[in-house]
């Protein structure tokens, strides 16, 4: 559960960028000062979300691997937002996945394949060109600053995830699938 710092749909995107990091720079899951750290400087703005292009370096140091499963061999092209729940044919929403792991994912949104209790298992490619993608769909629709309190009348009657949703008492409370939830399937 993100601390009580994260009150909005951008905190909560900062908060998951933030502990992307930390994974990253070998800190693991438990370097809960640095996560507030890192947060706290991308809040402010003191720090920026990695380039596409550094992405698609790291995308090219393993050019035949699926970057989900580390399978070998043939890789097929992969949306992190599906097609059919808008999301588009551009760089920072595809991703190379092995023909296998496409099949399994389908038409499921990130975290909703992930699932909430492998949340902190996404390849950070993956989870890291992704959350930069839902940061623009959301400030586009508006919907970054949203609070807790506001996601039940603007943003749940539009989620096509409830039945993912944690719920405490009758209040939703902000989670990764708060983050995608909106972007429902045509």
């Amino acid at each position: 559960m993100p601390p009580t710092a994260v009150k909005t749909i951008e905190d909560t995107i900062y908060w998951q960028y933030a502990k992307l990091i930390s994974k990253s720079a070998g800190m693991g899951l438990n370097a809960r000062a640095f996560q507030m750290a890192t947060f706290q400087r991308l809040k402010k703005g003191e720090m920026r979300w990695s380039s596409t292009i550094k992405e698609w370096v790291l995308e090219n140091e393993k050019p035949k691997e699926c970057i989900y499963c580390g399978a070998k061999g043939d890789l097929t092209t992969e949306h992190l937002l599906p097609k059919c729940c808008g999301g588009e044919d551009i760089l920072d929403n595809v991703i190379r996945i092995c023909k296998n792991c496409n099949s399994k994912k389908g038409g499921k949104k990130l975290y909703e394949y992930f699932g909430h209790e492998n949340r902190d298992k996404i390849p950070r490619i993956a989870e890291g060109k992704y959350l930069k993608l839902l940061h623009q769909l959301h400030e586009k629709a508006g919907t970054l600053k949203l609070s807790e309190k506001e996601l039940q009348t603007e943003l749940c009657p539009k989620c096509d995830m409830a039945k993912l949703c944690q719920k405490v008492g009758k209040e939703h409370k902000l989670n990764v699938y708060c983050l995608e939830g909106s972007f429902n399937k045509r």
